[in-house]
C-alpha cells in the first residue's frame, strides 16, 4: 500500500504564510503525479495545485500567484508554499497522488489525511 503524510497546517494571520509538506511512503514504482486540493465546511472539494499532463501546473484562479506547488523527487515528497494567505483558504488541505506500486500495475489514486489551515486574526 501507499501512505500520504500531510504536515504544515496550523493557523496563521492573514498576510501570513505556511509550507504544506506531503510525504509518500510505501510500495512505490513511480509517482505519476501528487498535488494539492482543500475542502471548506459545506463545500465540494476543490483542486488548489496540480500538475497537468502536458508537464505544467494547474493553479485554482483563487489561488495563483499566492500558492506554489513543488516537488522533491528524491524524498516523494511535495509541498505547497503558501503566502498572503486569506481567511477564505481556510479549509482541511488533501494531497493526492497517482501512483503506480509496481511496473505491471496500473495506476491508482491516493490521498492524505488532511491537514487543516485555519487564516484568522
Amino acid at each position: 500500500q501507499v501512505q500520504l503524510v500531510e504536515s504544515g497546517g496550523g493557523l496563521v494571520q492573514p498576510g501570513g504564510s505556511l509550507r504544506l509538506s506531503c510525504a509518500a511512503s510505501g510500495t512505490i514504482f513511480s509517482i505519476l503525479a501528487m498535488g494539492w486540493y482543500r475542502q471548506s465546511p459545506g463545500k465540494q472539494r476543490e483542486l488548489v495545485a496540480a500538475p497537468t499532463r502536458s508537464g505544467g501546473i494547474d493553479y485554482a484562479d483563487s489561488v495563483r500567484g499566492r500558492f506554489t506547488l513543488s516537488r522533491d523527487n528524491t524524498v516523494n515528497t511535495v509541498y505547497l508554499q503558501m503566502s498572503n494567505l486569506k481567511p477564505e483558504d481556510t479549509a482541511v488541505y488533501y494531497c493526492n497522488a497517482h501512483v503506480q506500486r509496481r511496473p505491471d500495475y496500473g495506476v491508482e489514486d491516493y490521498w492524505g489525511q488532511g491537514t487543516q489551515v485555519t487564516v484568522s486574526s
